[in-house]
């Protein structure tokens, strides 16, 4: 594929690391995806599956900041391949743990292999935007979460009836995962030299004249607002089954169904996000996505199985559309550094997944399932906050 061309989107690059993005979070999504039947398998406590995803998303986020602050100086289309085998040997490594301890490795790899992943996925994705950055964030980030979707119906499907071998059956994923991105980082090798050039001049990269305080009290306001969306998110994502099997006396394969319909939601949400915010301006998106939410996730925890499924899915329409937004408004807000506002972002949500994980799993324990829903359902009035961040005009 011949260099980039300032003003043209590169839509074949673009679809093929969204592609890869379904496949590395596919993968992710297996671990929560097991956790009932690991709980079953080794007697484990709600404490202990939180710590599970504590360790899964720390080693993947502490990592990225730097991993995205180090590419952004020394871009490596190599690590991109190397993502998906750190994820292989997780897959593999899970499929066989025999104890708690080696679960916890084994997620730990996983979690190295996605901290790889995602900061050189970015950058290759700003690369191939052609100046339509939401777009391009979207389109990358709806990939991700449609793995997210697919993996606890394929988990459902395969693995629950199964057993826990056949989570190594996922590997063949990253195999084809690492083909189809060592292609991309070809494309990627060839067009980094041109990049400076052709995206300082034609791509258009917001200049704002914001003081530092101000960009500095902004960056904060959207962690606030990622804090609020992934604890959250952490709540569905992990609990979710448990708390339609405790409250409704649903199987964990229908409860995996279920699951499946917020994280479809979830997915379709995030391609709207990236070309709303290019069009209608990314402050009023990150408003509707987070506060929006709010009505919906109040509701939830009072109503009957069948609302609760069908709010689930409203909820994660709606939320799914912040990340996108919020990405591309911090890399307008510090142009030039995308891969460690990338690395940060993406870093800092799992970081606050895993730490949600694992503070609502010693709650349910000391509570219960219903009432750690009930106490989440606030988290999206968080969302007011946005009223502080500043209006960046997008330049035509």
């Amino acid at each position: 594929m011949s260099t980039i061309s300032a003003n043209r989107t590169v839509y074949p690059i673009l679809f093929a690391i969204s592609f890869s993005h379904l496949l590395n979070d596919l993968m992710q999504s297996v671990v929560p995806s097991v956790y009932p039947l690991l709980k079953e398998n080794y007697g484990l406590t709600f404490t202990q599956i939180g710590i599970i995803t504590l360790i899964f998303q720390l080693t993947a986020s502490v990592l990225q900041p730097f991993v995205g602050s180090y590419t952004d100086k020394n871009p490596n289309p190599r690590s991109l391949a190397i993502g998906m085998l750190f994820s292989l040997s997780g897959l593999l490594c899970l499929a066989f743990a025999s104890n708690f301890y080696f679960i916890l490795a084994s997620v730990s790899l996983l979690g190295i292999g996605s901290s790889v992943f995602h900061p050189e996925a970015s950058r290759v994705a700003h690369l191939a935007s052609g100046g339509r950055k939401g777009l391009a964030q979207s389109i990358f980030q709806v990939g991700g979460n449609a793995g997210s979707a697919i993996g606890p119906l394929l988990a459902a499907l395969i693995v629950i009836p199964m057993g826990q071998n056949y989570i190594g059956w996922f590997g063949t994923l990253a195999i084809v995962g690492a083909f189809i991105l060592t292609i991309v980082g070809n494309w990627y090798q060839q067009n980094m030299i041109t990049k400076t050039s052709a995206a300082g001049s034609a791509i258009n990269t917001p200049q704002h004249t914001l003081p530092k305080r101000t960009v500095t009290i902004s960056i904060v306001i959207l962690l606030i607002l990622i804090f609020s969306k992934y604890f959250y998110m952490a709540s569905m994502t992990s609990y979710f089954t448990f708390f339609l099997i405790e409250k409704f006396g649903v199987t964990v394969q229908q409860s995996q169904i279920y699951l499946f319909v917020f994280l479809a939601s979830v997915a379709a949400g995030t391609i709207l996000g990236g070309p709303l915010g290019d069009r209608y301006g990314r402050k009023l998106i990150i408003w509707i996505s987070i506060l929006g939410a709010a009505p919906f996730t109040l509701l939830l925890p009072h109503v009957g199985l069948t609302a609760t499924v069908i709010l689930a899915g409203v909820i994660g329409l709606i939320i799914s559309s912040a990340f996108s937004a919020i990405l591309v408004y911090a890399t307008d807000l510090i142009p030039g550094k995308v891969g460690m506002i990338a690395g940060l972002f993406f870093g800092f949500a799992f970081g606050m997944g895993g730490i949600a994980s694992a503070v609502l799993g010693w709650l349910a324990d000391r509570t219960s399932i219903e009432y750690v829903f009930s106490i989440c359902a606030f988290l999206p009035l968080i969302g007011i906050v946005t009223g502080f961040l500043p209006n960046i005009k997008r330049k035509a």
